[in-house]
């Protein structure tokens, strides 16, 4: 294949990658004026919840099947049914519908995922791989800031219901361009038999886990029966597919994957990143907009400067590791700047610049970025060909889950600290005027939401009305309380934010220790007749295979290969 038809293939899987990744942001901007149209403010989170469960839960089961059937069809299919919701989505006429097809959204959305990795690896040598997947991760990057900003704009400009539909045309170009370029690669399996069984209990324990841990704290207590019997039926549901996939002839996601030292050293590291990566997207731009001061569109441009720098980062790692062909110095140096930026997060007050808080997204960017592309490239040099889609499938799913849990744990910490810090301010003098006249609801119940309301530009602007029609005699006091008020809610505020960062710095020294373990094996620059076989060798030396109960004799190329990978690499 020329190097003119991998960039078509690039270009087309580039395009996928953006409808899949945008469509978890580019909502967020238009669900004001979406809940408004449809009535259904009490169903709000279920539009980003069902997306979320539709992509994890197939993510898995879309990987496996596409080893067994072939990457192309299920591909396509995917985007198939990414955009066939997407028109359903812009049609809907009431919440109920709508987070149905968002659901549908998310299964198509699973395909795309997990195959765009796993064709990048089919079409790409492993040293090339690099540079490719340093573009694929940089889009996550991109549609963090375009997301929010497009879906804004055209909210404003046509209709939401054009959120949905500007997937159409750039879904079909993807389409076309998959169809022209995509190589009908064979299916790598002979045994087509399907895990049902694994299929339905990877379900059955990711759809209540991930609902509990979205609900705690939030919509439920986490002591209530709904969100303990959830927990306990994945419990008990991962106790059976773990049972099952051990007897299983062809299983979903195989045990054998976790004997593997690279895969699980891997997973862990993806895990914890995006556990820690959460905390930054969702507190920085209320700290911004809070403490620093600003707009709600400022504070949505906030993280550009970070995503920015991971998209720049994410690209030139990709370039490194596909130049030298190593990955394991570049991994622990990523993680080690994460660490550092995310301690230096935890030390942001309200005295915090936007100067000084860009630099620490930069930071944070260049962390995060230098390490996106690295695992899944190190997962995928892993093992053999045949199990590619399965192996990718791992990654996404543990990398999923990590940011769910991630958001659930700083989520948790977050209220509790702002609620702490509101306890301390209950008996501030401008709580105690606001009781006793009856403007702003009852000072008894001042609690973490309305500390971090009360930060709201808005909200100050309607608090500050209010007091103009306190007695003129009264006035002077009330507004040198509300100011004094004011800056003392900036400090809690900042102290909460601050707890959440210093965890989020803890997840990432754990991922930092955790990457030491990561072996690092030979990137070959060229697909070799027996790349397939040295991936199996590869499998058995830090994890035994599927493929182990089938005794064979290596050749002397293949025992050069074994001895010194860098050799045949050059070859």
């Amino acid at each position: 294949m020329n190097q003119t038809n991998k960039w078509a293939i690039l270009s087309g899987v580039i395009l996928a990658m953006l409808l899949s990744s945008l469509d978890q942001t580019i909502v967020s901007t238009a669900m004001p004026t979406i809940v408004q149209e449809l009535h259904g403010l009490e169903h709000i989170s279920w539009v980003f919840t069902a997306y979320m469960l539709g992509s994890t839960v197939t993510v898995p089961i879309y990987g496996k099947l596409s080893d067994m059937f072939g990457r192309r069809v299920l591909y396509l299919l995917g985007i198939g049914i990414f955009l066939a919701a997407s028109m359903l989505c812009g049609l809907s006429q009431n919440m109920t519908q709508l987070i149905f097809f968002r659901a549908l959204q998310g299964i198509g959305g699973g395909a795309m995922m997990v195959n765009s990795f796993a064709i990048i690896g089919e079409v790409f040598p492993p040293a090339e791989r690099g540079k490719f997947q340093g573009f694929i991760g940089g889009i996550f990057g991109l549609s963090s800031i375009a997301g929010p900003l497009l879906g804004g704009w055209i909210t404003d400009n046509t209709t939401w219901r054009w959120v949905f539909y500007v997937n159409i045309p750039l879904g079909v170009i993807a389409i076309v361009v998959l169809l022209a370029t995509l190589p009908k690669i064979a299916p790598h399996h002979r045994d087509k038999t399907i895990d049902w069984l694994g299929a339905f209990f990877i379900a059955a324990t990711l759809i209540p886990l991930l609902l509990s841990l979205v609900w705690g704290g939030s919509v439920y207590q986490w002591s209530s029966w709904q969100i303990i019997s959830s927990l306990a039926f994945a419990a008990a549901s991962l106790f059976i597919f773990i049972r099952v996939e051990g007897r299983a002839r062809n299983p979903i996601l195989s045990l054998t994957l976790f004997r593997n030292r690279v895969f699980i050293v891997s997973v862990a590291a993806m895990f914890l990143t995006a556990m820690g990566m959460f905390g930054v997207i969702i507190y920085v731009p209320i700290f911004s907009q809070g403490v620093i001061g600003g707009s709600a569109t400022h504070a949505g441009l906030v993280l550009t400067p970070m995503m920015l720098s991971l998209v720049v980062a994410s690209s030139v790692a990709g370039q490194v590791i596909s130049r030298t062909g190593k990955y394991k110095v570049l991994a622990i140096a990523g993680t080690a700047l994460t660490v550092a930026a995310l301690f230096y997060f935890s030390t942001i007050d309200e005295h915090t610049s936007n100067i000084s808080l860009i630099v620490r997204m930069v930071l944070l960017g260049a962390g995060l970025g230098a390490t996106m592309p690295i695992f899944t490239l190190a997962v995928q040099s892993a093992f053999p060909m045949q199990r590619l889609g399965e192996v990718t499938a791992g990654t996404q799913l543990f990398r999923n889950i990590g940011g769910t849990v991630g958001t659930a744990i700083l989520g948790g910490i977050m209220n509790s600290k702002l609620t702490e810090q509101a306890s301390m301010l209950r008996s501030d003098p401008f709580v105690a005027q606001m009781k006793q006249l009856n403007t702003s609801g009852s000072g008894s119940h001042f609690d973490g939401t309305m500390l971090q309301s009360v930060l709201n530009q808005t909200n100050q602007e309607h608090i500050k009305q209010m007091l103009a029609k306190v007695p003129p005699n009264m006035q002077q006091q009330v507004y040198s309380n509300f100011e004094h008020f004011i800056g003392l809610a900036k400090v809690a505020f900042s102290a909460a934010v601050d707890s959440v960062f210093f965890v989020a710095a803890c997840l990432m020294l754990v991922a930092l220790i955790v990457v030491f373990f990561l072996p690092e094996i030979p990137l070959l620059k060229a697909k070799h007749p027996i790349v397939e076989e040295a991936g199996i060798m590869l499998e058995d030396e830090f994890g035994q295979s599927d493929d182990e109960a089938q005794p064979r004799t290596y050749t002397d190329t293949e025992r050069k290969w074994q001895g010194d990978g860098n050799r045949l690499a050059d070859s």
